[in-house]
């Protein structure tokens, strides 16, 4: 996908956890993170890991899927 401004506005308004959270829960396929956007998409969300703790954050997003629902 493209990297248009809005695009890269709407990725570096994500906290880390949100991102992780888009990353880890989101349809396999999902253009945010093919091409240009993909691209940076990863680039931020390790910029992002850096500044905080992304172990923490990591454990609290977790891996299963209910967890996603239960958020909502």
């Amino acid at each position: 996908m493209d990297l248009t401004s809005q695009l890269k506005q709407e990725i570096d308004d994500m906290s880390y956890e949100a991102m992780l959270w888009k990353y880890r829960f989101s349809p396999i396929g999902d253009e945010m993170f093919m091409g240009e956007s993909g691209m940076y998409y990863r680039e931020r969300m390790g910029e992002m890991r850096e500044q905080c703790d992304g172990a923490a954050v990591s454990k609290a997003v977790g891996w299963r899927r209910e967890q996603l629902e239960e958020r909502s």
